[in-house]
């Protein structure tokens, strides 16, 4: 859980990325880069192949652009959040002096601009710290701090989980313990678990992350839209819910080979999954991956989620599970003489 609620957007991910590397220091060899991704290595015998398991540990948020007269706080959002998403929501923000918290509100609108502007803009939401003006404000935070909405992660019945920054906990969990999992199991292959930053901004984490390892085979995860919710459609790129298991992406991006090893091993080991379809790109840090130094054979594992980039995200926690154990499966396929080469 602590995982879940050190607050950490985009280029400010040195709360979770403590946690991880902490977590990785019992059985890995913890290292850095100037980036602020985190690397977990589990060293195999010389010669053996290496490879990357990657998850994003930045999630989106909020950043302060300017503080208003009456004291409130004019922001910008990081990443990619809905401005309707955020009204009423509460947020804290991470200031030099510690965390602040606030409110987002949306100024009052008379009835007839309400029917001239129904859809709620950035520009008309504020942060309310509770200061009395702007003098006041400017004691606790500064232009350019970051923040994220505020709330405990909630367990569910059935083994689902609620909280904020499933995306993409979730996949820098997964990276840390497939690889420790990996490790446990004797397989001879080199891994080294990421958690990658700046993904929700550009994918910049991965992208120097993958040219510094240059890897023989990279696994990127990452959740999904979940299609289990009104609106949701099976037809766009697979069924994608919530117990479905893993699942495993297919697309040109992706290396066939390395999603069919993918697919064979879940079918072996009786994992439950599924598939998702891409025809161009991921949106996910695989699309840096893939075409690092002279190319990367890249695979991607996603966790269906409802509700992702609001506070609530819903996960079912058999899936992560799920992919989980697939990786491991895989990493125990791999071998000195497999080659991914087309």
């Amino acid at each position: 859980m602590s995982l879940l609620t050190a607050a950490g957007p985009s280029g400010h991910e040195e709360g979770p990325a403590r946690v991880w590397r902490e977590a990785a220091a019992s059985f890995a060899e913890v290292t850095s880069d100037t980036m602020g991704s985190s690397f977990a290595r589990v060293r195999a015998g010389e010669g053996a192949p290496t490879l990357v398991v990657m998850g994003h540990i930045d999630e989106i948020g909020v950043a302060v652009t300017n503080v208003e007269d009456s004291g409130l706080l004019s922001f910008t959002t990081i990443g990619g959040i809905p401005a309707e998403t955020l009204v009423g929501q509460r947020v804290e923000l991470m200031t030099a002096a510690g965390v602040v918290f606030g409110s987002v509100g949306r100024g009052r609108l008379t009835p007839d601009q309400l029917r001239d502007r129904p859809k709620v803009e950035l520009a008309d939401l504020h942060i309310d710290i509770g200061a009395r003006d702007r003098e006041d404000a400017e004691l606790l935070v500064r232009v350019g701090d970051a923040g994220v909405w505020s709330g405990a992660p909630v367990e569910l019945p059935n083994g689902r989980l609620l909280s904020r920054a499933l995306d993409n906990r979730l996949g820098a969990y997964v990276a840390l313990e497939s690889a420790r999992r990996v490790a446990e199991s004797g397989a001879d292959v080199d891994v080294v678990a990421v958690a990658a930053v700046q993904e929700e901004i550009g994918a910049y984490g991965a992208r120097t992350a993958a040219f510094g390892l240059d890897p023989q085979v990279a696994l990127v995860i990452d959740v999904t839209l979940a299609t289990d919710v009104p609106g949701g459609d099976a037809r766009r790129t697979g069924r994608a819910e919530l117990g479905g298991g893993a699942l495993i992406a297919r697309g040109p991006t992706l290396n066939r080979d390395v999603s069919d090893l993918l697919a064979e091993a879940a079918a072996d080991e009786g994992i439950r999954h599924g598939f998702e379809v891409y025809t161009r790109q991921t949106q996910t840090d695989a699309d840096e991956i893939h075409w690092s130094r002279a190319g990367v054979p890249t695979g991607l594992l996603s966790v269906a989620t409802r509700w992702v980039h609001t506070p609530a995200e819903v996960c079912d926690l058999a899936d992560v599970e799920a992919v989980v154990r697939l990786i491991v499966a895989f990493a125990a396929r791999l071998g000195r003489e497999r080659s991914f080469v087309r």
